[in-house]
């Protein structure tokens, strides 16, 4: 009996410690947004033209001059004659006028001067939807990334819907080339724009809400955010705030409502998430819903 007392003690104080560590290393890490510029991370679907006024109003509005990067897509789409013609053609149909379409899977050509010279006068970047390796697999580490981020040092705007929102986190969810519901794919790595965050696309509408907790099972430390199709976070520093339609999902592992959370049955904070709507603010350092 003596033995079984101490088997039992010993066994609580393993999980006790293992909780302990997961929650020292969810707080090892800090998560920021670009101290510079603004990024809006958009979680695909058709959008409200309101979402793509709000890119176009820190692009510069009427003078906005912008990159369009499609590497995202299919090939199959990308070959065709026209797939530029219909890009740009989408593009103006919400006022933009000065339009550059910025494409490939190569990354000695994004090292190239004559790549990337478009990207040093740019205002505005958008990222098409698709998968987001495929950009990973053109962009990361080159000399047209580094753009990217004096793009934002000199006060422009990065966005983009889908693969182009997850593309934008450090770490890459869905990064399989196998297929897109392997949450820890064979590509891990995001371009970076926000630190120790992990961004999932399309929430809602495929029903998505629990696949976040396939990363933060093994990457505890990151912060996982989550938004819905006609959905956007605008990030300016270490803040953001929900603009569209539907809703953003926080897996912060904490709980946050306005009625409150005494009478809830609320899950563990290993498996729970709260939802943010329009208007909503969040600071991304300290991992907290902003109240006014």
């Amino acid at each position: 009996m003596k033995y079984l007392f101490y088997i039992v003690i010993g066994a609580l104080f393993i999980v006790q410690c293992s909780g302990l560590q997961a929650q020292m290393k969810r707080r090892q890490l800090i998560t920021t947004g670009y101290k510079n510029g603004t990024l809006i991370v958009i979680g695909g679907g058709k959008l409200d033209s309101s979402i793509f006024m709000e890119f176009k109003k820190y692009a510069g509005g009427d003078s906005a001059k912008i990159i369009v990067i499609p590497t995202a897509l299919d090939d199959d789409y990308l070959l065709q004659d026209s797939s530029y013609y219909f890009i740009e053609k989408s593009f103006e149909s919400h006022g933009f006028k000065d339009i550059t379409i910025m494409h490939t899977r190569d990354t000695a050509i994004a090292n190239t001067d004559e790549f990337i010279e478009p990207l040093k006068t740019a205002t505005g970047l958008y990222f098409l939807g698709g998968r987001q390796w495929r950009i990973a697999d053109g962009f990361l580490g080159t000399k047209a990334h580094d753009e990217m981020f004096k793009l934002l040092d000199r006060g422009g705007v990065i966005a983009g819907s889908s693969a182009g929102a997850t593309i934008q986190g450090s770490y890459l969810a869905r990064g399989d080339t196998e297929n897109n519901q392997t949450m820890l794919g064979n590509h891990e790595e995001g371009l970076g724009f926000i630190t120790n965050i992990a961004i999932d696309q399309h929430v809602l509408a495929r029903n998505r809400q629990f696949d976040m907790f396939d990363i933060l099972m093994q990457k505890p430390e990151l912060l996982g955010i989550g938004i819905d199709e006609n959905t956007a976070i605008v990030v300016k520093g270490d803040e953001f705030e929900v603009i569209g339609a539907s809703y953003v999902l926080v897996y912060d592992g904490s709980f946050w409502s306005l009625e409150g959370s005494d009478l809830k049955n609320l899950p563990n904070e290993d498996a729970i998430f709260y939802m943010l709507k329009e208007g909503d603010r969040y600071n991304l350092k300290d991992r907290k819903v902003i109240l006014e």
